[in-house]
């Protein structure tokens, strides 16, 4: 990132300009000590004047009503809040005719905030008071009273909660009155400004000890910066959550999320008071202590995929390099370019106006489509798809620029939607709805694009990034979720006839990505780099999962890095400094899911020996047991020495019936209510009680037995022993009620057993002979 500054010399004010704010993209107000507010239009680079105030009137703070709620267009956009120092906040029209004055505190208003919705404004005073407001200017409620100036306020990202400032200290405060408010001491001089971003949920916070601090709702810190020269006057997010930006005197400062700077301006400005960011995200502005209003635009973004790197040169222009060949090309486009995205092949470029697609094989005719609202705030891009979210809503688009989907579900706030809550597959969308995150359980929504259908999974403790695999057939697709609790579950998306499973597969994981060409998941798990080769082994076989692993200590990261992506055989992550650093990984687990993919087993058996891996082997014995491939997954299990799976695999293979045999195997992973179903329906009863003897769910065999009427006295026998071989004494009351009225005759129960068997053996060679005549047919 780089920042261009502009300073229009046009108009500026005579006095100290206090605060600004966006109207449009291009459009900016600014309010001054000279008493007077000013429109500045970026695009024909004028000022003029909107209104002079009245000489007692001193603005401090101005915010403009939200222009659209939920994809809504406000009906009442087109008004302002403005605070000032005669205890007063003004409601004010576009024009500058000022609407309603009211009486809100004594001393200096010194912040005015409206919510998310528009439905209540929050002013925060030198008297060091706290209050509610009707969007009509009608006092609600005093929600804090203390006894120095409040100087800094913002919404909690549902509007549910405050933050203000009380000297050194940060409080959140809840609307709901019994609800406890938290404090923490977060600066060692007062605390002059905050900001609380709706995507990413993070605290910004600056004050007269000269630094600026990145904290989360809980207020833990994240960041702390070195210490300024001068204090630092103002903060402020970026829309999107991605950057914020720092004001102080003679300084502005460009930062990523985590706290690192990008760049570092000095202007010739005095302190800026104010710092305001436009709908889009691309242009900054702030109020400056010498009467100028300071303009910045956001240029010299990168993005790499394989080969390529692609630079934001100009707000309109983008410079592509492919680094094997050094060939290079220019893309210029009609408006200044907001959101672009590079993977899969394809770069999707949106500006103000319009969509651009380029094929990384053809740089010169791009695809170009409308877009419907202007301001999009994120791209997510798959194998054959991407996806838009924009203010009205998310939209996937074929990279034909096809329309494929549009999903929704109740509650679903696009703007605060992120690359951690969203997530795409060719076949699958995931969104997490955050609107359950009140109740004790939290839903990511799966919604595959085609056909429209939708489901819901959820985790106990509310999840902070989902992901998707990318490969394989979309009754396949896995879901990754990292918790509140740095748990990382994974889980099934399309698991409709029976309840979802959720299996835990690491812990205290800070960052993670899916490969792009093979179902292989990257994370960062405490201080270790881990890829798990196979992480869809937990649902074959639960024991396999820690042998498929690679782990390598993660210090070369340093604190708190964050994976970027997981494209071939590398890794990039981001630092906490900012530097990017590569790790590669083993292409011989792509190779496998290659192989087990397209069911070239021999292929598969071949690399392992080759490789000499165990954890290769052990990703080939999960493969070729989901597959039901039982020779392939009985040689891999023997290489890494798990000898009792080895006799139960081959005891599968003596079975006589197909359907026996996919029962055993649904156990082998542990789904004993799935064995039981495929074996009453295939009318093997007597199979069925088996299995809950061997597994000595007593009560199931027996209520088995009595329902289908049949081998009663097999289960009370089988009881009976296991008893005798513990020397215990029966205590079950269903057990000892049937004992009376059952004779045990273990000849008896043999001969029936036998007979079953046979049973078993005619009814799989007949259906054998007739599958066989079928196909000659």
């Amino acid at each position: 990132f780089h920042l261009t500054i502009v300073l229009l010399n046009i108009w500026t004010h005579k006095e100290l300009v206090s605060c600004v704010g966006w109207t449009t993209a291009d459009e900016l107000y600014s309010c001054s000590e000279d008493h007077q507010i000013l429109r500045w239009n970026l695009l024909t680079s004028e000022t003029s004047l909107v209104v002079k105030l009245q000489e007692d009137l001193f603005p401090i703070d101005l915010h403009w009503f939200p222009k659209t709620v939920g994809g809504k267009k406000q009906a009442q956009a087109e008004i302002f809040v403005l605070t000032s120092t005669d205890g007063k906040f003004h409601l004010a029209s576009k024009m500058g005719r000022i609407e309603k004055s009211v009486e809100a505190h004594k001393g200096a208003v010194l912040a005015g905030r409206w919510n998310y919705d528009g439905t209540a404004l929050i002013t925060a005073g030198e008297d060091g008071q706290i209050k509610i407001w009707s969007k009509s200017g009608m006092l609600r409620s005093t929600l804090a009273q203390q006894g120095s100036p409040v100087y800094s306020v913002a919404w909690g990202p549902d509007s549910d909660r405050i933050l203000y400032t009380s000297g050194r200290l940060l409080i959140i405060k809840p609307l709901q009155p019994s609800a406890k408010l938290l404090q923490w001491k977060a600066h060692d001089g007062i605390i002059l400004k905050v900001d609380w971003n709706s995507v990413n949920d993070l605290i910004l916070s600056s004050g007269e000890d000269c630094k600026y601090k990145v904290w989360d709702s809980y207020g833990r810190l994240l960041y702390t910066s070195s210490s300024h020269d001068y204090p630092v006057t103002s903060v402020s997010w970026s829309p999107d959550g991605e950057v914020f930006a720092v004001g102080s005197f003679n300084t502005l400062r460009l930062c990523d999320k985590t706290g690192w700077s990008y760049v570092l301006e000095k202007p010739n400005t005095g302190s800026v008071f104010s710092l305001a960011w436009s709908a889009d995200g691309t242009q900054l502005a702030g109020a400056c202590g010498n009467g100028h209003v300071i303009f910045a635009h956001v240029v010299e973004q990168r993005w790499e995929w394989r080969s390529f790197e692609i630079t934001l040169t100009k707000r309109r222009t983008m410079q592509v390099r492919n680094v094997v060949n050094d060939a290079g090309d220019v893309l210029e486009f009609r408006d200044r370019v907001i959101k672009a995205s590079l993977a899969h092949g394809h770069l999707v470029v949106t500006t103000s106006l319009q969509c651009y697609v380029y094929s990384a094989t053809n740089w010169n005719t791009p695809l170009i489509f409308d877009l419907k609202e202007g301001t999009v705030s994120l791209i997510v891009q798959a194998e054959k798809h991407f996806l838009l979210v924009d203010g009205t809503g998310v939209y996937v688009f074929s990279y034909e620029g096809r329309l494929i989907s549009t999903p929704r579900f109740p509650g679903m706030r696009t703007d605060i939607l992120n690359a951690q809550s969203v997530s795409l597959s060719n076949d699958t969308i995931a969104i997490r709805d955050k609107s359950d995150e009140k109740g004790e359980w939290n839903a990511s929504r799966a919604v595959p694009s085609l056909p429209q259908y939708q489901t819901s999974l959820s985790t106990q403790w509310g999840e902070i990034c989902i992901a998707l695999d990318q490969c394989g057939p979309s009754s396949d697709r896995k879901i990754a979720v990292i918790d509140k609790n740095r748990d990382l579950y994974l889980t099934a998306v399309h698991r409709l006839y029976r309840e979802h499973n959720i299996c835990k597969i690491g812990t205290m994981v800070h960052t993670m990505a899916w490969n792009d060409s093979a179902n292989i998941l990257c994370g960062i798990q405490d201080t270790q780099f881990t890829v798990w080769h196979y992480p869809s082994a937990v649902f074959t076989d639960k024991d396999l999962l820690p042998k498929t692993l690679y782990m390598k200590d993660a210090s070369e990261f340093s604190r708190a890095p964050h994976i970027l992506n997981y494209v071939g055989t590398q890794v990039t992550v981001r630092r906490c400094d900012g530097s990017l650093v590569y790790s590669s990984v083993s292409p011989y687990p792509a190779l496998l899911h290659e192989y087990s993919a397209s069911s070239r087993w021999e292929d598969a058996l071949r690399l392992c020996r080759f490789a000499k891996d165990q954890s290769l082997w052990a990703c080939l014995a999960g493969m070729a047991m989901a597959n039901r491939e039982l020779t392939t997954a009985e040689v891999a299990y023997a290489a890494i020495g798990e000898v009792d799976k080895v006799q139960y695999i081959n005891s599968i293979k003596d079975l006589p019936s197909k359907e026996s045999s996919v029962a055993h195997m649904l156990l082998f992973s542990g789904h004993v209510q799935e064995a039981e179903a495929t074996l009453l329906q295939a009318g093997l009863v007597y199979q069925t009680i088996q299995v809950h003897i061997n597994l000595y769910n007593w009560d199931r065999a027996l209520e088995l037995a009595v329902k289908h009427k049949t081998h009663v006295d097999t289960v009370l026998a089988y009881r009976l022993k296991f008893l005798q071989d513990f020397s215990k004494k029966e205590t079950n009351k269903r057990f000892m009620q049937y004992a009376d009225g059952v004779e045990v005759d273990w000849e008896k129960i043999q001969a029936k057993v036998e007979m079953e068997l046979v049973k078993e053996r005619e009814k799989a060679a007949t259906t054998s002979v007739r599958s066989s005549l079928a196909s000659r047919r």
